[in-house]
């Protein structure tokens, strides 16, 4: 009989159509992969930049599903992964001279996070 693995449990969270370019909240999102849930937070808060204050958002919305639909224990967890997509892109025109038009696009994002706990032995 083959020995089936043991389930993982974690823990997800996604923000989606968050109106800031992916390659400025990658930035962020890079600061935090892979660290404890508690220092994740902390480093978001010292952060100085307008997509922390959405991803502090997304890893507590993680941790609050972590808590009640999976009794895990807050202080076990780390960010296991957490990523960033592009979403629709809104495109607007910026009037030149002679008639000409540039087009202005203004970018929007998707934000996934993934917290699993570490077990201590």
């Amino acid at each position: 009989m083959a020995e089936r693995m043991a389930e993982v449990e974690e823990a997800r969270a996604h923000v989606r159509g968050v109106r800031i370019a992916p390659q400025k909240v990658r930035v962020v999102v890079d600061l935090v992969r892979g660290k404890r849930l508690r220092d994740a937070q902390a480093i978001l808060r010292n952060t100085p930049k307008r997509a922390s204050r959405v991803v502090a958002k997304l890893l507590a919305s993680a941790e609050a599903n972590a808590r009640h639909n999976y009794d895990m224990d807050p202080e076990e967890l780390y960010v296991h992964a957490i990523w960033v997509d592009g979403g629709p892109i809104l495109k607007r025109i910026h009037p030149r001279a002679r008639g000409q038009a540039f087009p202005i696009l203004k970018r929007t994002s998707h934000i996934s996070v993934v917290l699993r706990a570490r077990h201590s032995k």
